[in-house]
């Protein structure tokens, strides 16, 4: 454990976390993408094992129960996503960096349990409003779906600060930028 270290990126849902990691991913080889399960369904042009594992409430259930995750939540009512171990030991046995693009909750469990071995980056949108305007663009969104995530962005904002660092995507290429930077750090010392 002394010399894996471990990049967590979270965000409320809109804020352009998977944009950015993305573009994370491509400058950094070293960065493997930590694939999280969940118990949703797939949307367009999402594929099991490369964008999320796919697998039944039951098997999630069942795979809590054996302590096979990191960290897990019941983001929405119903679905669940976690952090499988197995997951993580993939990455480090081929001498890569996970990176964890996960939930707020699930980013602050993390960092509690590695301790001085993680790096930890809350992205935001520049305001409320402009991330409801994302959400509505995407077009995945009931008006129930659509507001179930802003309340639970306007609470996840409230954690920001218990993270290392902030970087406000307001400007694609600025974040990225200071995204890029931030890990660059991180990743040489």
């Amino acid at each position: 454990m002394k010399d894996q270290k471990i990049i967590i990126i979270t965000a409320p849902s809109g804020s352009g976390k998977s944009t950015l990691t993305k573009l994370l991913m491509a400058a950094f080889p070293q960065l493997a993408f930590s694939i999280s399960a969940c118990t949703r369904s797939p949307r367009a042009g999402e594929t099991d094992g490369v964008d999320y594992h796919f697998i039944s409430v039951p098997a999630f259930e069942k795979a809590i129960a054996a302590r096979e995750f990191i960290e897990w939540e019941m983001v929405y009512e119903g679905k669940y996503y976690g952090t499988l171990k197995t997951e993580l030991n993939r990455i480090w046995d081929r001498r890569q960096v996970p990176l964890v693009d996960i939930d707020v909750k699930g980013a602050l469990n993390v960092q509690q349990q590695y301790p001085g071995h993680h790096l930890s980056v809350f992205i935001q949108a520049p305001s409320l409003s402009i991330l409801k305007e994302r959400l509505e663009k995407r077009g995945t969104e009931t008006a129930e779906t659509l507001a179930e995530r802003i309340g639970k962005a306007e609470y996840e904002l409230s954690f920001a600060q218990e993270f290392d660092h902030i970087v406000v995507n307001d400007d694609l290429a600025r974040a990225s930028e200071q995204l890029i930077g931030i890990v660059g750090d991180y990743l040489n010392n």
